[in-house]
């Protein structure tokens, strides 16, 4: 926050990316926000393992739910968003068994899931905050000999791994992030106010479900 306020006070443009600004709705006129908005994210995914579930014949589905860092916006909103989906009565019939960190790695993810599968609680699916914290969960079930056409998993990022998993029929839902939209609606912005020129404040670069 002082370092904003040096800028600030310098009158120099500034463009955040990817990543959301404590003043984000008191931003000055020569900085923009751009990024995908979140909401988005955990909310397709959600959405999307829900439908899976209704389309199983599932009547009640219960899930673990694995986030990113705590203190990271990103995960705390895409959990959030997570609950909202459940909240609602479409979606209702899905319940959370657990919900840890994994501090966004696969290697993390993997032994939650493999202490999470030592319980022997039967469960439906994986949600996670990540493409990473999804295969680790994924390497976990399938070193466990889970059925994994048992149970629905989701992701967010659509990385290289976590399509070639989804194409391996072990991942069944992820949520691109566009950065090179996010990279070029930066660019973009940043060369609007060095000319002097006013900008979208907020430039939200859509999320999209990939699935099989």
């Amino acid at each position: 926050l002082a370092l904003l306020e040096q800028l600030k006070a310098t009158g120099k443009p500034l463009v955040f990316v990817n990543r959301e600004p404590i003043n984000i709705d008191t931003l000055p006129d020569n900085q923009a926000f751009v990024a995908s908005n979140e909401r988005d994210s955990g909310t397709l995914e959600t959405k999307e393992a829900c439908r899976l579930f209704k389309e199983a014949g599932k009547t009640e589905a219960k899930v673990y739910v694995i986030m990113g860092e705590l203190s990271n916006q990103a995960a705390v909103q895409r959990t959030k968003d997570i609950d909202e989906v459940i909240a609602t009565p479409e979606c209702s019939f899905i319940k959370i068994i657990d919900k840890q960190t994994s501090n966004w790695r696969r290697d993390e993810a993997q032994n939650l899931m493999t202490n999470w599968l030592s319980t022997g609680t039967a469960f439906d699916g994986v949600i996670a905050n990540n493409d990473e914290s999804a295969i680790g969960a994924i390497q976990a079930m399938k070193a466990a000999n889970v059925d994994m056409k048992s149970v629905v998993v989701g992701g967010v990022d659509a990385t290289q791994d976590a399509l070639a998993a989804m194409q391996g029929g072990d991942l069944d839902a992820t949520v691109f992030q566009d950065a090179a939209g996010q990279g070029a609606g930066a660019l973009h912005a940043a060369l609007k106010l060095a000319k002097g020129e006013a900008v979208e404040q907020k430039v939200y670069i859509p999320f999209k479900l990939v699935t099989p």
